[in-house]
């Protein structure tokens, strides 16, 4: 039971996701999002698929408690940057989905 109640978070997890990656993207391509906005979500990118980091792994603790920070950050301070009209234009865009 407990089994098919964690699949099922899992999979939940995925979907929304999947749903805020395809929302930063869409925002990402718009041509009214600032280009500062695109640079701080293009760096969280990398960030988060770039095999080196800012402290290393191997420290415990902190080494992880970067990215949990970081991409978090930037992302946060990207859309801080956009226009509200264009944010929540791709934000219904997404949830008719």
């Amino acid at each position: 039971m407990a089994w098919d109640d964690t699949k099922k978070r899992l999979a939940e997890l995925a979907k929304g996701l999947k749903t805020r990656v395809a929302y930063y993207r869409a925002v990402y391509h718009d041509p009214r999002t600032p280009l500062l906005a695109r640079v701080l979500l293009w760096l969280a990118l990398a960030y988060a698929l770039l095999p080196f980091d800012l402290i290393p792994d191997f420290i415990p603790v902190i080494g992880h408690l970067d990215d949990a920070i970081i991409i978090p950050a930037l992302v946060l301070l990207a859309m801080s940057m956009v226009p509200e009209a264009v944010s929540e234009e791709h934000r219904r865009a997404m949830s008719s989905h």
